[in-house]
């Protein structure tokens, strides 16, 4: 019995909550089909089209990542996966990239966490596990009478690392790219 690929398709996005509207062709064909994956570049990339043009996707960075957090995604190019663990900002990636796509020059990239809504803190369960694991201090929790004491991000202190990413019960933390520091 043939697949009718568009049955398929139109389940597919169906059983997928938070569907948008639409999504672009790229996230259609890597069955993104809520539309929000961007790969997050390793430490210390060069601006994204100058990366992508750059980079060999030799693997050489993966390799020498210590932390093990650098992964391939669709055609070969690296990403930081924070469920792996934290960057520790060795520079080792950046040291042995060849082609000049990772510089270790400044600071390493400016993204900052972010507690979402599906912190278990807003459901009323005690729960400071990435502030535990914040080593830069920068996720401190507010006491507030008659609730759960809330996380409170200080985006000065926080350098992205992603150590209070793979310890959250349900993964509240995501990123932003800040302009300026």
């Amino acid at each position: 019995m043939p697949i009718d690929r568009r049955n398929a398709v139109d389940q597919a996005v169906q059983d997928t909550p938070s569907t948008p509207t639409s999504i672009d062709r790229r996230s259609f064909l890597r069955g993104d089909f809520r539309g929000r994956r961007i790969p997050l570049l390793p430490p210390w990339s060069v601006d994204p089209q100058r990366f992508l043009s750059l980079c060999t996707r030799c693997g050489d960075c993966l390799e020498a990542c210590p932390e093990g957090i650098l992964s391939m995604v669709g055609g070969g190019y690296p990403e930081v996966r924070f469920d792996r663990g934290e960057c520790t900002f060795c520079g080792e990636c950046a040291e042995v990239c060849r082609p000049g796509a990772l510089r270790a020059e400044g600071e390493p990239w400016r993204l900052r966490a972010v507690v979402g809504a599906e912190c278990l803190v807003h459901g009323g369960v005690a729960c400071q596990v990435c502030g535990d694991h914040c080593d830069a201090g920068a996720i401190r929790f507010i006491h507030r009478a008659g609730r759960m004491p809330a996380p409170v991000l200080d985006r000065d202190a926080c350098n992205g690392c992603g150590a209070c990413y793979a310890p959250c019960p349900t993964r509240a933390i995501g990123f932003t790219e800040e302009e300026t520091r």
